[in-house]
């Protein structure tokens, strides 16, 4: 751990950071927003009986975080969670973390730097510098949390197939970034792509087990680093309803009732099961220095 981390670990050590937790997001709190306040930050703590625990910590517009040091008790993951979340959400707060003209230029430009693209691509939606610098300027003055949490979608759309599927239909690249922009990442969202990975399974089965134990090493190297984890646990938690299901339907159809079933019934409600809260060089898993984040070199594409 680095030198400044050990200094903020001194400083928070001794505070209720989960209290200062929920007070700065009540603070926040959109005035008239039909959030309750007890559901402001929500907590989620490892099945686990045996330590050590994790905790994750869920923001206000669905920034993650978690513990990354090791906790003997679900208390002290709670506050470990909530420690990093809170220096997060106050980093965030800093005229640097907002999304300028100026910003934009550095990021385009570093794009540039490690993609195959020219600068001239920022003006042409069509290329992928061109859809992330429109991403760019449709956001500007949102704060890198809050870019953060559209980015998620676009990672999440990007790793299940949908942006590829959409390049198929001849959907532009434009009209795709304007329609999930103003959308946030829903049940629906979540169902269709446990939907697409069971389909996946039946026809290559062990598909979905060998992404899972991928996307759980992802989210604990993620979780050990301090970063935001909403991309790596979303995809944790629809691939693990996916295996299940797949499972309960293979289970389903070789029992002797399987006869009674009938091909026209719908499906299940996969959504009742979430819990609330491709290009060589890629742009939508951009990440930004968040307060306790590594630098990443990885990106993600547009489609």
């Amino acid at each position: 751990m680095s030198g400044s981390h050990l200094q903020d670990d001194k400083v928070f050590k001794d505070l209720n950071v989960v209290a200062m937790l929920h007070q700065f997001w009540e603070q926040k709190q959109v005035k008239g927003a039909s959030i309750h306040p007890e559901n402001l930050v929500i907590y989620e703590s490892s099945t686990s009986p045996v330590p050590p625990f994790i905790c994750y910590v869920t923001l206000p517009g669905g920034s993650c975080f978690g513990n990354f040091q090791d906790c003997y008790t679900k208390a002290e993951a709670r506050r470990d969670a909530a420690r990093i979340a809170l220096m997060n959400s106050m980093f965030n707060e800093l005229p640097s973390r907002r999304i300028t003209p100026e910003f934009i230029t550095r990021s385009i430009e570093e794009a540039v730097a490690t993609t195959n693209g020219s600068i001239e691509d920022a003006s042409d939606p069509s290329t992928s510098i061109g859809a992330y610098c429109l991403m760019l300027e449709s956001n500007t003055g949102k704060t890198m949390l809050e870019f953060q949490e559209i980015m998620t979608m676009f990672q999440l759309l990007h790793w299940n197939g949908s942006l590829k599927a959409f390049r198929e239909r001849k959907c532009s690249r434009q009209n795709v970034i304007n329609y999930y922009s103003q959308h946030r990442l829903d049940e629906c969202t979540r169902s269709h792509m446990v939907l697409d990975w069971m389909v996946r399974e039946q026809q290559t089965p062990g598909l979905v087990s060998q992404e899972l134990q991928g996307a759980l090493h992802e989210l604990e190297e993620a979780r050990r680093s301090g970063r935001e984890l909403r991309f790596y646990k979303e995809k944790k938690e629809i691939l693990s309803i996916a295996l299940s299901q797949a499972y309960s339907q293979q289970l389903e159809y070789s029992s002797p009732s399987a006869h009674r079933w009938s091909q026209a019934e719908t499906l299940p409600d996969y959504s009742r099961h979430n819990r609330q809260p491709s290009q060589e060089s890629s742009l939508t898993d951009q990440s930004y220095d968040f307060y306790s984040q590594e630098s990443m070199n990885d990106r993600e594409s547009l489609g």
